[in-house]
């Protein structure tokens, strides 16, 4: 269970071994809530295999895409630096199955493992900076550069070559993705008929393609 850049692929095999000792495994299906913003648990979570999304509530109540945690990612780390209540929610995009550790139990394992707790530093270091969706839709600019923006995230993190590109499936319906870069369905609809139009993507039900990722670069600038 390791993205390249993951929480999990950092690890070593002791760190490794460490957290399956104190874990229970535990699946959910596509749109099951693993914990929900607001919620006291302190569970610490690590991907196994499939996709979660992270959301936040804006002040009207709506669901907003922050990020999208896969295989090897960890979730919930918050709650070994922190007793506050959860700042997200997650929710399993497809079949989920995750590795969870009680947060002070963790946080102990953490103090005995210094190489855990300097890759879980760097971890939350780096997620503090990136923004992850919200930081694309803070990016300003036009509604084209964010999209492009934000299909190249999608591409660098979680899409996979094949003979017709990148493809990626998004983790979210176009009026959830809209409503996190701050504008309507209608518009990135628009969008995306633009880019279909120039030959930079193909669109399906569930999945992405983008052919031409040098264009894509270009427009997000």
């Amino acid at each position: 269970m390791d993205g390249p850049d993951s929480f999990w692929a950092k690890l070593g095999p002791a760190e490794k071994a460490a957290i399956v000792g104190i874990s229970t495994v535990h699946n959910y299906g596509p749109g099951q809530f693993l914990v929900r913003e607001g919620d006291p648990t302190r569970n610490v979570l690590i991907v196994r295999s499939g996709h979660v999304r992270v959301l936040n509530a804006d002040a009207d109540g709506r669901s907003l895409l922050v990020a999208l945690r896969t295989s090897g990612d960890i979730l919930g780390e918050l709650a070994t630096l922190v007793d506050r209540p959860r700042s997200a929610t997650l929710q399993a995009l497809d079949a989920v199955e995750v590795l969870t550790m009680h947060g002070p139990r963790f946080a102990t394992l953490c103090q005995t493992q210094p190489k855990l707790a300097w890759v879980l530093l760097g971890i939350v270091a780096n997620r503090l900076r990136d923004g992850g969706f919200l930081g694309v839709a803070a990016s300003g600019g036009s509604p084209m550069r964010r999209v492009a923006l934000l299909l190249l995230e999608l591409a660098v993190r979680y899409g996979k070559p094949s003979g017709e590109g990148i493809e990626l499936t998004p983790p979210a319906t176009q009026e959830e993705l809209a409503s996190t870069m701050g504008f309507s369905r209608e518009t990135l609809a628009r969008v995306l008929r633009e880019l279909r139009g120039r030959g930079v993507i193909t669109t399906g039900r569930v999945q992405y393609t983008i052919h031409r990722m040098d264009e894509l670069k270009r427009l997000a600038r």
